[in-house]
């Protein structure tokens, strides 16, 4: 399954983040994932939402540069060893990452790596027939915070 992420080209600079968040508030859009990479003056805000196609016109339209990919969404186990299972494999088939980010979903159980592969279809076939479980936006944007069971 594909996920998507919308990649959004901006300046370096003060405000360009609350630009993107007060497009996608007032659409009533949430983020589910995110990450920001810099190069001097420029940078790259990185975006998985529950509505992609509909966040990359409204931001369009906001005037911003938004250029809207597929991705993957690996389930992997969180512990030690559970992304390199995933890394090995793909550097044994020679599938180059060219983005990616992760986050937690269930401490000491499950975590999810984004990537951003050169070679999507091998990629996908792959992770299949290894056994790895992929998540679409949907699946993405239903993901609730695990709350503590101490509370």
């Amino acid at each position: 399954m594909i996920a998507y992420q919308l990649s959004i080209f901006a300046e370096n600079k003060p405000g360009k983040l609350a630009q993107v968040t007060s497009v996608l508030a007032a659409e009533n859009i949430s983020i589910r994932a995110t990450t920001i990479s810099t190069s001097d003056t420029f940078g790259v805000i990185s975006l998985i939402v529950d509505a992609p196609e509909r966040a990359e016109a409204a931001l369009t339209k906001a005037g911003m540069t938004v250029h809207l990919r597929g991705v993957l969404a690996v389930l992997i186990p969180d512990k030690p060893g559970g992304l390199d299972q995933l890394t090995q494999l793909l550097y044994k088939e020679a599938v180059n990452i060219n983005n990616a980010y992760g986050f937690v979903l269930e401490a000491s159980q499950k975590a999810v790596f984004v990537v951003d592969v050169d070679q999507m279809e091998k990629t996908e076939k792959l992770l299949e027939e290894h056994g790895f479980q992929t998540l679409d936006t949907a699946a993405l944007s239903a993901i609730e915070p695990l709350l503590s069971a101490k509370q």
